[in-house]
């Protein structure tokens, strides 16, 4: 049984396109990669976006392995430059309502959920643990998926998932949903 723990990358530039990570999702991508170095990880994979990989390179660094970026790991649909960003986020509620909504990208909430089911299903396969970082839309249309909308904490539903959490999977079994404890321990 592989554990996979699904990051959430740090809290990023609220800027559209593909934004890094702000000063405080860097401080935090930091405590997360000292919390793994207790777990003694096999393998770091990133989403392909920017915010995502600036979270996962301190991780990787930390344990001693490169990052492996897999597309499977990105986000459902991202805010794109010269897009008002009220237009973007009616799309993304309305996905989030209706997992079948198709958005402009050709995908939907489910389909996001799938794809992320898919890299688990891959991962699992491998010798772990592994930390795979990606975002919180996707990360919360796998739980939906695996789970069902009545077992997520509401706030995962209503809010999303918080910056640098960590969702555990031992392969499709949900083990624990968006931790944050990690952020707030200072000798992690």
């Amino acid at each position: 049984m592989t554990t996979i723990y699904l990051v959430q990358h740090g809290e990023k530039e609220r800027v559209p396109g593909d934004p890094g990570l702000s000063a405080v999702g860097r401080e935090q991508a930091a405590a997360t990669a000292r919390w793994f170095l207790r777990i003694g990880l096999t393998e770091v994979c990133s989403s392909p976006l920017r915010r995502a990989r600036e979270t996962a390179e301190p991780i990787a660094t930390a344990v001693g392995v490169a990052v492996r970026v897999d597309d499977r790991l990105r986000e459902r649909v991202n805010w794109e430059a010269g897009e008002p960003f009220d237009n973007f986020q009616a799309d993304w509620d309305r996905s989030t309502r209706d997992r079948d909504f198709v958005l402009s990208n050709g995908e939907s909430s489910r389909s996001a959920g799938d794809r992320l089911r898919g890299f688990v299903i891959d991962v699992a396969r491998r010798p772990g643990p592994v930390a795979a970082v990606s975002h919180g839309g996707v990360t919360t249309d796998l739980l939906r998926t695996l789970v069902g909308d009545a077992a997520l904490p509401p706030s995962v539903l209503d809010e999303g998932i918080p910056a640098c959490a960590i969702t555990t999977l031992e392969d499709l079994d949900v083990i624990a949903i968006a931790s944050t404890g990690h952020l707030l321990d200072p000798t992690s």
